[in-house]
């Protein structure tokens, strides 16, 4: 299943709501010189550039570095949020049960309230997504939900 569609529906969804901080965090895979327009380079430049031009970020909007799976750490994200009096997370992207997952973690044990859209994560192995899918809405309180309806209820 392919996620590109509906993170790109969301992503434009998302530019269009005056409530909605539109935030991207990804990996410099150890690099700690690589500047965000490093980053996408890369990205582009990879296996698939098909799957990254259509979820790329705009320039106006904020980009993180992380250095390790969770989105949270080493990166300014929870002083943002708190800062902007953010409640609610929406999780989307890849891996599911990893980066996802650990994500979640650390935004449930900082007291946001967190929603995945199921259509919008990528797993690597089915089962292990499907199993983290099924941590998060248990352990972390996460609504499970799709794209299409993530932002229906903030």
């Amino acid at each position: 299943m392919s996620i590109i569609e509906p993170l790109r529906e969301l992503i434009g969804r998302s530019r269009r709501r005056d409530d909605v901080r539109l935030l991207y965090v990804n990996d410099n895979h150890g690099d700690f010189s690589a500047t965000r327009e490093d980053i996408v380079q890369r990205a582009l430049e990879g296996r698939r550039p098909d799957l990254v031009e259509p979820v790329l970020p705009s320039n106006d909007c904020a980009f993180l570095a992380k250095v390790r799976h969770s989105a949270f750490y080493g990166t300014p994200l929870d002083y943002l949020l708190q800062r902007e009096n953010v409640g609610k997370v929406i999780l989307t992207g890849q891996v599911t049960e990893q980066c996802v997952l650990y994500s979640a973690l650390d935004a449930y044990v900082r007291h946001f309230q967190i929603k995945v859209p199921e259509d919008a994560v990528a797993h690597i192995d089915h089962e292990l997504g499907e199993a983290a899918l099924r941590m998060m809405g248990r352990n972390m309180r996460a609504e499970i939900v799709t794209a299409a309806t993530c932002l229906g209820s903030l």
